[in-house]
């Protein structure tokens, strides 16, 4: 089936941004970045700036935007079968407009994936564009996280932790 993501939630004074591939079934059903119970992100959020998964979500939202915390995923589109990443179908992939948001937030200085489908995403289908245009990342760290996501169980929740600590130092 063709899935389609959510808007950004970015403040214009947003420093860091973390991209997502896609939102799984779960989220898209709940119109909910993050909305697995057993995905990690919002446990993650909830140690980094206090934006919990025992907060409302429109709360948790507000508190990483005031951290200055921007959420995105870098699919706008896709084809899917399942929740998993893996059963994305390469040929139906269309990104989102980075040009776009990057030339909206310039104060972006750190883009952090969760996990490796949301790096490679990234590269291949964004990237690209965004050389060849008026935007210029040159200076902006890119830089890959384990995947929160219940799938990636080989690690630890606490490795996934003590790796996400990367992203705290916002205030710069």
């Amino acid at each position: 089936m063709i899935v389609r993501s959510f808007a950004p939630v970015a403040r214009a004074d947003a420093k860091v941004l973390i991209l997502g591939s896609m939102p799984g079934k779960i989220s898209l059903a709940r119109r909910q970045y993050y909305a697995h119970p057993h995905n990690l992100f919002w446990r993650i959020m909830g140690e980094l700036f206090g934006a919990g998964p025992e907060l409302p979500y429109d709360a948790r939202l507000l508190t990483l935007q005031e951290n200055g915390v921007a959420l995105w995923d870098v699919l706008k589109e896709c084809y899917r079968e399942s929740a998993l990443d893996a059963d994305i179908v390469e040929a139906s992939i269309i990104a989102n407009d980075f040009a776009g948001f990057f030339a909206r937030h310039r104060q972006i200085s750190r883009v952090y994936f969760n996990g490796a489908k949301a790096e490679q995403a990234f590269r291949r289908y964004a990237l690209p564009g965004l050389s060849l245009g008026s935007v210029n990342l040159q200076g902006v760290e890119l830089a890959r996280l384990p995947s929160t996501s219940p799938a990636n169980a080989a690690i630890t929740a606490d490795k996934k932790l003590a790796a996400w600590r990367s992203i705290r130092p916002v205030s710069s």
